[in-house]
């Protein structure tokens, strides 16, 4: 019988639904592998597979082979799995503010001077009227070349995906803006050569025919979707740090009748761990002496302390709300409760609804579909009997009307939009995995803020539960 393991990757160098999917793509085609499901917002993967057939190294080389990056996280639990990765979130989500921000600072004049006279606001004298077409131009382009600069991810991950065989959404965005822009300085000349040559009727037909304010709008909007997308990141991240940050740094052991506090990581199974009122529970086990009050609330969300006395199980994260009680270590680690809600969490994240499920099949194919539909809508100008320069002007209109893709953004930030709503992150215990999987409640009398309310079952005003139940 084959012994399927499931591991949880860190996978890097993604930015939309077709990026995920080419890396579950990837992993999927290699033999063992049974199932592969990239988290986009959290920029994971959680793979099932053979582990007598594939290795975790195998899979990172496939992912690696595909143009992207991967790797195994900590372990889970790990107090310093937390720090590491908040600072990296922070840095990345201040790093898109500030791309956001300056993005926006030269686009509302690029906007001004490109689409205000529609709206009969004043531009200065040396941008109005066909004699100034040349400048008018000029002072788009001047707008529009910083916030490709400020931008220029897009370019170098889009023209290198693009080259493997293997558009995403930044290859979309790349190729869409490049060519606006392009045919935004081909007007320019044509401009130049028609006041040179008196030929206004030219001048006339460039004049509003630039497409530089719709090269800084994909830009900045695309921009301003990433930075919000970063910052959900950030919330997933904090979630899980709140959840680690339950568990105490440190334990009290006894070890040959003498008590020494040690790191809760050097905790080993069969440790006698002492627990005074007041302090958390390091890991789980079973009572040896005393008696206590504990509460669980951070685990199952019931308020109400458990009473507990020798024989009993103890879980990590749990407070010790009286009484003084030493008890033996049979889970540490990643096997403790506490850690293995971590796990269920990220799971429960890195779970796909069916509908994100088909929306991932669609990105899969969006960009090069778009990318031919550009060339038949240009070709079929050429074919028609009109000019190439209509025929390019149809083909880059098709391009830059498909670079803000909905399917990249909308579908996995309301999926997760969705799965905080419902509380994944606040209350572990109420998480749902996947389809199919039922979802796992709180028991006991208390409300959906953690404590007891009058009239509900087990609010009944009695000091504790038992814990033999």
């Amino acid at each position: 019988m084959k012994k399927l393991a499931k591991q949880k990757f860190n996978i890097t160098g993604m930015t939309c639904s077709a990026c995920s999917a080419h890396v579950e793509k990837a992993v999927n085609k290699l033999e063992g592998v049974k199932t592969a499901s990239v988290n986009l917002l959290a920029n994971s993967m959680v793979a099932e597979y053979d582990e007598g057939a594939v290795s975790p190294g195998d899979i990172i080389d496939a992912v690696v082979q595909s143009g992207y990056g991967a790797s195994l996280p900590e372990k889970a639990g790990s107090k310093a799995q937390a720090a590491p990765r908040e600072d990296a979130v922070a840095q990345e989500l201040a790093f898109m503010k500030r791309r956001m921000v300056w993005s926006f600072v030269f686009l509302v004049p690029l906007f001004y001077i490109s689409m205000g006279h529609m709206m009969g606001a004043p531009l200065p004298a040396f941008l109005v009227g066909h004699e100034n077409a040349v400048a008018f131009g000029l002072t788009q382009l001047l707008l529009t070349l910083p916030i490709m600069y400020i931008n220029d991810k897009y370019y170098k991950v889009g023209f290198k995906t693009l080259w493997n065989r293997a558009p995403n959404m930044d290859s979309l965005i790349a190729v869409g803006s490049s060519a606006a822009v392009i045919y935004g300085v081909f007007a320019i000349y044509q401009m130049g050569y028609g006041l040179g040559h008196g030929d206004m009727d030219r001048v006339a037909k460039y004049h509003m025919d630039l497409y530089f304010e719709s090269a800084g709008m994909i830009l900045a909007l695309i921009t301003l979707g990433k930075f919000l997308e970063t910052r959900s990141k950030g919330r997933t991240s904090e979630a899980i740090s709140r959840l680690m940050d339950l568990a105490p740094k440190t334990a009290t052991v006894i070890r040959d009748g003498v008590e020494t506090e040690i790191p809760v990581e050097d905790v080993q199974v069969g440790d006698r761990v002492a627990v005074r009122p007041g302090q958390s529970i390091p890991v789980d086990g079973v009572i040896l002496e005393g008696r206590s009050a504990v509460d669980e609330s951070a685990l199952t969300g019931e308020s109400i302390p458990v009473d507990k006395s020798p024989g009993d199980k103890v879980a990590a994260a749990s407070i010790n709300k009286s009484g003084f009680f030493t008890f033996e270590a049979s889970r540490v680690g990643e096997d403790t409760t506490l850690a293995q809600m971590i796990r269920l969490v990220e799971e429960a994240s890195a779970s796909k609804a069916p509908i994100a499920k088909l929306a991932d099949k669609v990105s899969g194919v969006f960009v090069p579909v778009v990318m031919a539909i550009a060339l038949i809508s240009a070709a079929a100008w050429l074919v028609t009997g009109h000019t190439a320069t209509q025929a390019l002007t149809a083909g880059v209109a098709v391009l830059v009307i498909s670079c803000p893709c909905a399917l990249g953004l909308a579908t996995p930030g309301s999926h997760y939009g969705g799965h905080r709503q419902g509380g994944g992150e606040r209350h572990p215990h109420q998480v749902r995995r996947g389809p199919g999987d039922p979802p796992h409640h709180r028991h006991g009398g208390t409300g959906q803020d953690g404590h007891p309310h009058p009239g509900q079952a087990g609010g009944n005003g009695y000091p504790a539960r038992s814990g033999k139940q």
